[in-house]
């Protein structure tokens, strides 16, 4: 009786999972919910989501309860010879009982420092292509991997396989036509100028005016294009980050170094941090987190404002993290608009005549900072500033 019972619980919450699932359409948001439904259901230590990377032709981990998202790029898993490769290509169950039988999982518990003593995994399929597989590892208390665990991790990932489906379409089709606006603006200022440029009459200085708004629009067509490549990339989960051990502070003095000529045009000053911190990740794509941050709080400060720089250590979670501040003292974001600040395309209506931009700017930087396993937020108050914060893995 007491069996029936927990399956009908089990049914219960897969359901709920599931309306949960079919409603969320952010794909890093998505794979969390499904990695730590899967942990539950099955009564697992961690559990996990590989996907198959069409241009290496290999599974990479797209998330997991246990293994941090600078370490998932690192680790990459071949489809001949891998547990995960053989239910990905036969397209059924696995169950391992005993890892110390198959010596496949060595290489990847050395390199995350964990032991798997036994395994069940999953294919998710999507129609009727496989598009990763679903993992569940070491049962609690030492059980074995029931029928039931396996029906159960079969529904989920079938659930899992269509949302992850449907969050794709969804985001495809509601970022073309979102793109497709944006590109409208430019393409019709150029099209308008290109007309009054064919017209005999009209003056040597107006022609010149006209060509400088051509130069504009085209930078700005150049500056939207490259967002709307950095977000299908992130928002598809194809990003890779190159993490490696860096100074923080030398990066904010090598951002602010290179806004330097924009804040000087507003006779805005930038103040860096004294502190000292190695942070962990992807330099790269984390400098370009702080210069949208950071030519934001320009274009939005008040002439001769000021733009603090700030690092703060973060012990109180599961892993130490580095808190990054960029504060500025412009206009400041009424609560209201605050909720939406990082959502594609969005812009403060109040801030519109200040500066002009993509809207794409804080969407990416949300993505980067999370596919880090870090968030983003922000802190402000109309006619005194605004900070926004992101944290990342920090070397303790």
């Amino acid at each position: 009786m007491n069996n029936s019972i927990d399956l009908h619980s089990q049914y219960k919450r897969i359901f709920d999972i599931t309306l949960q699932l079919g409603t969320t359409y952010d794909h890093v948001s998505l794979l969390r919910k499904i990695v730590f439904a899967a942990k539950e259901l099955i009564n697992t230590e961690v559990a996990s989501i590989l996907l198959l990377d069409e241009a290496s032709g290999k599974l990479t981990f797209a998330s997991s309860t246990n293994i941090k998202p600078h370490e998932m790029e690192e680790i990459t898993v071949p489809l001949e010879g891998s547990i995960a490769g053989w239910i990905f290509t036969h397209g059924e169950p696995r169950v391992i009982e005993d890892s110390n039988e198959v010596p496949i999982f060595r290489g990847v518990d050395q390199k995350i420092a964990f032991h798997t003593r036994n395994l069940l995994g999953v294919p998710m399929r999507a129609h009727k292509d496989v598009i990763g597989v679903v993992q569940a590892v070491n049962k609690v208390s030492g059980e074995r991997f029931t029928d039931d665990d396996i029906t159960m991790l079969k529904i989920l990932a079938s659930q899992a396989a269509m949302a992850i489906e449907n969050a794709r379409l969804f985001q495809q089709s509601d970022f073309i036509a979102e793109m497709v606006h944006e590109l409208r603006t430019p393409l019709a200022s150029l099209k308008a100028s290109t007309a009054l440029l064919q017209r005999p009459e009209l003056p040597n200085e107006k022609k010149s005016n006209i060509i400088e708004i051509m130069k504009d629009e085209t930078e700005r067509l150049i500056s939207l294009t490259n967002d709307f490549l950095d977000v299908a990339r992130l928002e598809s989960g194809r990003i890779t980050l190159d993490a490696a051990p860096f100074e923080m502070r030398a990066l904010l003095e090598e951002c602010a170094n290179m806004v330097a000529a924009q804040a000087d045009g507003k006779a805005v000053t930038i103040l860096v941090a004294e502190e000292q911190y190695q942070a962990v990740g992807d330099r790269g794509k984390l400098k370009q987190v702080v210069l949208n941050l950071l030519t934001n709080a320009i274009k939005y400060n008040r002439p001769s404002g000021t733009i603090h720089l700030k690092l703060e250590p973060q012990y109180d979670g599961e892993e130490p993290m580095l808190e990054v501040e960029v504060r500025d003292t412009g206009y400041g974001i009424s609560r209201e608009h605050q909720k939406n600040m990082f959502q594609k395309f969005y812009r403060v209506p109040t801030l519109e005549n200040v500066a002009r931009g993509t809207g794409l700017g804080l969407a990416i930087c949300k993505n980067m900072v999370e596919a880090h396993g870090g968030r983003i937020w922000l802190e402000s108050e109309v006619d005194v500033g605004s900070s926004f914060f992101f944290t990342v893995p920090l070397l303790d």
